[in-house]
């Protein structure tokens, strides 16, 4: 009888153990994720039927949707994607509705401006959007959308508007572009080359939260950029690691901060200001008084936006 009571005992500590050990575990990804959130943002159309419910995908499985393309979403922290196909009763009209939860502004925009071109026919809408051969890509707070018209002849573009109008409005986040944006000298800049780099900027994983534009002046091609630390000491963290991984031959003191020689971006200029990090590279030998202009004019702009 002792044996079997204490068999029981030990199955009641068991359970009682495996019960506390459920409690700790996290909800399933659907709970996490909140997929309705996602579904909510699918457009109704007037003319247009859903054909099936709509595909949902997380990290784990991109890959079976964009194989070959979902590196480079999971690089920006991807959270969700929502898939949609609609057709027209009475026709082959047919437009597909891709919807990228990319869990904030910041990382959409970077996905976003990682697959845009300069060229590309921009347009206002949502917090940017472009149009290019029957599709429509667009950008609104953290979802990033793409939006393909098929077999839709010359009504292509008139879907395209109602179905990118529709999920605007549903869309309550709207943030507009990431604040660092906003310091980058207007000279010289060619407009839509802004990007966000989340990791490895320059190529280092101790860079993150970079923020990259291109400018042109006249023979000279160049850019900028700010890196963002969470707070000054880890700016001076990331600034020091740099400067280390450059070595001392490379790295000469100027009055703003650092002028580094570097093999593929030649000439760095690199100051710092409260937790960002201002730069421009490749800048050629001769054209150090530009280098050191616009990172005076960098520096300048962020002292003024972080105050």
């Amino acid at each position: 009888m002792r044996s079997i009571k204490q068999g029981q005992t030990v199955r009641r500590v068991c359970l009682m153990l495996i019960f506390f050990f459920l409690l700790r575990i996290p909800s399933s990804r659907a709970d996490q994720e909140n997929p309705v959130i996602l579904k909510s943002l699918l457009p109704i159309v007037e003319g247009m039927k859903a054909n099936e419910s709509p595909d949902t995908y997380f990290p784990e499985s991109l890959f079976e949707y964009i194989n070959g393309a979902a590196e480079i979403y999971l690089s920006y922290d991807f959270k969700e994607l929502i898939v949609a196909e609609y057709t027209k009763n009475d026709s082959s009209d047919s437009v597909a509705v891709e919807i990228y939860d990319m869990g904030n502004h910041k990382n959409s925009f970077g996905i976003y401006s990682a697959e845009r071109y300069p060229d590309n026919e921009f347009m206002d809408l949502g917090t940017q959007g472009y149009m290019e051969e029957g599709a429509l890509n667009f950008l609104v707070g953290r979802y990033y959308v793409k939006l393909l018209c098929y077999d839709c002849g010359e009504r292509s573009d008139q879907w395209l508007h109602v179905f990118s109008e529709e999920i605007v409005n549903r869309a309550e986040n709207r943030e507009g572009f990431p604040a660092y944006l906003q310091p980058f000298p207007k000279e010289g800049l060619i407009t839509n080359t802004e990007k966000f780099i989340l990791r490895n900027v320059m190529g280092y994983k101790f860079l993150h939260d970079g923020y990259v534009v291109s400018y042109e002046m006249k023979e000279l091609s160049f850019d900028c950029f700010l890196i963002e630390g969470k707070n000054p000491d880890e700016a001076t963290s990331m600034l020091n690691k740099y400067l280390d991984a450059k070595g001392a031959d490379s790295v000469q003191k100027i009055s703003l901060g650092f002028r580094i020689k570097d093999r593929y971006y030649h000439n760095i200029y690199l100051a710092q200001v409260n937790n960002i990090l201002c730069g421009v590279m490749k800048i050629p030998d001769d054209f150090e008084e530009v280098g050191e202009e616009y990172l005076a004019k960098l520096v300048q702009s962020v002292k003024t936006l972080t105050r």
